[in-house]
């Protein structure tokens, strides 16, 4: 009973450590997947002057420093996407990403069958992506398991994406990973030199740097060449180049490894030391009872001293019980982290980065084995420093039956459990707080209602299928009213993202009773959604209307405002009805035709971005003479969100609206 009490206390704290470091391990240590990770670079800007920490990166600018630069060995650009896949089996949208040709060679991750992209494959103009030629994809190799069942003779065949036919040229390894992405296709990025302007910050940059090469040198470099690339290209239609000389583009240089963790690893090492008090409570009990059990031997020990045995003898035996103990613990507490890192990878947190990474590897079985030497040293010392001293004499002495304890018995153990009780009010004060920051992130109104009723879905209408704009929109509008008339459902919306999903599209807004110099104004977030989006949300309207579906296949120049944008530009949510917006400094004014509440697009713990909200269908917007939104999500409240019928009947919606939809064309 003892050595179970024992064993199981040391467990937890042993195993809460090691479950602790195998996600430190995975997340923080481990270098990247990719031979040389040192001398990789996540390549993005800054624009202090209107006050954007990390605005990605932009053609204009990759081309300039392909051409320009003095520190790379390469440099490439990507882009998250999805894409709808058909002719393999039920129809299907997938996770893509969109590569130029240099990404695949700087990351060095040879495919297993077939050829990285080239220049041909992603040049708009040349043969290969001429009308009637196949454009090209690459798989992962989970997908090439999955949909293709291993086949090494896919090499050459088609695959349908967005009603595209594209010849497979290549699958990646099983041990690929494309930073934290999980995409299940690449697609060649097409970028054209001659109608590039400056703008388009919808990129991620990575960099290769040449040997020898330092952060601060490849700094330096793009600081010199990002005036060359406002020089090189035009700017976009309605704007100038003084407004991006006047945003003060900068670098923001980080190693890969930097940029795909984040800030994340404060969080850690605070769990981490947090985790580490637990341990050393656990040290300190199994200590007070080691005392326990030694101070009833003592007058064995005594014994043994006076037959001859040494001092070093005994402390060997007590320090192998010890360490033995620790090693037992260790071994369950292996176990434990094994069970708490799979219901991890199971939940699969969306903010914690580098999530394959994590396992029970040979370096978290070492800290375990350390750890649990370690701790059985530590709470066998104490015992051996006060047991397996020379003085035979005394302790027999305090042995005998007829004596009481004295107060040199109870010194140690009281001394350990005042170490407990310290350890256990930083751990409670510490708890406290965080129970506290709990509440207060549960109190925070997100801008929405009954999150638990909220189903969402991604739909893709490939201009391909449906190539009218009204005609998608229209789909879409009967998609809608189909998965509406579904039992349990009480309305559906459509938006170009939902809050926290880490997309959203920004940009300046303009407004028409505001002076603006040649500068950009401070960028916005822009929602693109349907009628019925803010009822299903849970949204309130402070002022005003929503948008109606006259309003959307009219296309009349109409929007909305967060009310945190309503109060920066009018003070007054109100006042914020009948004023006029447009998303660039020439073009359509818009008018405003209701305020909605402030939404927290980016976690309940940062401050609600301001928003423009825009309708799927409209004229005139962003360069476009006629701009639709054909990749939505579908919005979806029901009471049955969850139930498999329920995901199975809004499947079938889709997929009847798309046969009936398809069969009038």
């Amino acid at each position: 009973m003892f050595t179970a009490v024992t064993a199981t206390t040391i467990a937890i704290g042993i195993g809460a450590n090691s479950a602790i470091f195998s996600v430190i391990e995975g997340i923080l240590l481990k270098a990247l997947p990719y031979p040389h990770p040192e001398d990789l670079i996540a390549l993005n800007h800054t624009a202090p002057g209107i006050n954007f920490i990390d605005a990605g990166a932009a053609p204009f600018l990759y081309f300039t420093y392909r051409e320009e630069g003095r520190t790379f060995q390469d440099i490439a650009i990507w882009q998250g996407d999805t894409a709808s896949v058909t002719g393999l089996a039920e129809p299907e949208e997938v996770r893509c990403v969109n590569v130029t040709e240099g990404l695949l060679p700087l990351l060095d991750v040879a495919p297993v069958i077939g050829r990285w992209f080239s220049a041909a494959d992603t040049a708009p103009g040349s043969p290969r992506t001429a009308p009637g030629s196949p454009r090209t994809v690459m798989l992962m190799y989970g997908y090439w398991q999955a949909r293709f069942g291993g086949d090494m003779a896919v090499f050459g065949r088609n695959l349908i994406l967005d009603g595209t036919p594209r010849q497979i040229i290549g699958v990646m390894p099983a041990r690929f990973r494309f930073l934290d992405q999980k995409p299940a296709l690449l697609l060649p990025l097409r970028l054209d030199r001659n109608k590039t302007f400056l703008g388009n910050f919808s990129y991620q940059g990575v960099a290769r740097l040449k040997p020898g090469v330092t952060l601060a040198e490849a700094s330096a470099d793009v600081a010199r060449m990002i005036p060359i690339a406002l020089q090189k290209f035009p700017p976009f239609p309605g704007y100038n180049v003084t407004m991006f000389e006047e945003a003060r583009l900068g670098p923001r240089v980080r190693s890969l490894k930097q940029d795909l963790v984040g800030d994340i690893g404060n969080t850690l090492w605070v769990l981490m030391g947090t985790i580490g008090i637990v341990l050393l409570i656990a040290c300190a009990n199994v200590a007070n009872l080691m005392l326990v059990r030694a101070d009833g031997r003592q007058h064995e020990l005594a014994i043994r001293a006076a037959l001859g045995a040494g001092w070093t003898r005994i402390a060997r035996e007590l320090l192998a019980e010890s360490v033995t103990i620790g090693l037992f613990g260790g071994a369950i507490g292996l176990a434990l982290a094994y069970g708490a890192v799979r219901l991890l990878l199971a939940i699969a947190p969306a903010n914690l980065p580098r999530l394959t990474e994590i396992s029970i590897d040979p370096a978290v079985i070492l800290f375990t084995l350390a750890l649990a030497l370690v701790a059985g040293v530590s709470f066998g010392l104490i015992p051996v420093i006060k047991y397996a001293g020379p003085h035979v004499v005394g302790a027999l002495r305090v042995g005998g039956r007829s004596l009481s304890p004295s107060k040199e018995r109870h010194r140690a153990r009281s001394v350990l459990v005042v170490v407990q009780v310290a350890l256990a009010l930083v751990l409670l004060i510490g708890s406290g707080l965080m129970i506290r920051t709990f509440q207060a992130l549960r109190r925070v109104d997100p801008g929405f209602t009954h999150a638990e009723q909220l189903q969402t879905l991604r739909i893709s209408i490939p201009q391909s299928q449906v190539r009218d704009e009204t005609a998608a929109v229209r789909m879409e509008q009967e998609i809608v009213d189909k998965i509406a008339a579904i039992p349990g459902v009480s309305s559906v919306g459509l938006s170009s993202d939902v809050p926290m999903d880490g997309s959203g599209w920004r940009d300046p807004v303009f407004a028409q009773d505001k002076a603006y110099s040649r500068s950009i104004p401070a960028l916005r977030r822009y929602k693109f959604v349907s009628p019925g989006l803010l009822r299903t949300m849970g949204n309130r309207l402070l002022a005003g209307r929503d948008f109606t579906w006259t309003d959307v296949y009219e296309r009349r120049p109409v929007a909305m405002v967060s009310e945190n944008l309503a109060r920066e530009l009018w003070h007054d949510a109100a006042s914020a009805v009948g004023k006029r917006i447009r998303e660039k400094l020439e073009g359509t004014w818009r008018e405003v035709v209701g305020v909605v509440t402030d939404e927290r697009e980016d976690g309940v713990h940062l401050p609600a971005p301001t928003i423009a909200y825009w309708p799927i269908l409209m004229n005139d917007f962003s360069g476009d003479q006629v701009s639709v939104r054909r990749t939505l999500a579908y919005v979806i409240r029901s009471n049955r969100t969850g139930s498999q019928n329920f995901l199975k009947s809004v499947q079938q919606a889709v997929w009847s609206v798309n046969r009936t939809f398809l069969s009038r064309m």
